[in-house]
């Protein structure tokens, strides 16, 4: 019986993730705010993906996270696939390092999560600096993830009080008798 109900929690989250994400992509879309020279807002779905990630590694299988973001791709019209790879690698270099932050405090977190950031934004520049593809401002893209980075402990707390996520304990196992 717990069992069950492990297993059905966690595509409880999976399905809530899909819907959370359908749902700011539908958001970014709108022509909300659209004033030259705005500044542009975070990105409110990658700090989704590398909370959720963070704090339950178990509940985000890697194809899930890899289709949202192709969806968003595709419907956004970046490049199909790149800033895919780029979440997919990201998320997947914190889940290999879920049991080290388990133990970090949230100051250490956030400063790896920044770096993640960061890290990402120059690779997707670089992708794009060796096709000759047109970018815009590095200001821009910067001020993005910023914004992106300020606003990754408010999504963290919405986790936690929302969703109940927290990171596993020490010894705490999955639905299949795997330690998290």
């Amino acid at each position: 019986m717990m069992l069950t109900s492990m297993r059905n929690s966690t595509w409880i989250y999976r399905a809530a993730f899909v819907a959370i994400a359908l749902a700011l992509l539908f958001f970014k879309m709108l022509p909300l705010g659209s004033i030259a020279g705005d500044w542009p807002g975070p990105d409110l779905m990658l700090c989704l993906m590398l909370a959720w990630v963070t704090q339950r590694p178990d509940h985000l299988p890697t194809g899930l996270i890899a289709l949202v973001v192709l969806t968003e791709d595709m419907i956004l019209m970046r490049p199909p696939g790149l800033w895919s790879a780029l979440v997919v690698l990201a998320t997947e270099f914190l889940r290999a390092r879920s049991a080290l932050t388990r133990e970090l405090g949230f100051a250490a977190e956030w400063l790896l999560i920044s770096g993640v950031m960061i890290a990402m934004l120059l690779a997707y520049r670089l992708v794009f600096v060796v096709a000759f593809m047109t970018q815009p401002g590095f200001g821009f893209a910067f001020a993005q993830t910023v914004g992106s980075i300020l606003m990754y402990p408010v999504i963290v707390w919405l986790l936690r009080v929302v969703f109940h996520l927290r990171k596993p304990s020490t010894g705490e196992v999955d639905a299949m008798g795997r330690r998290l």
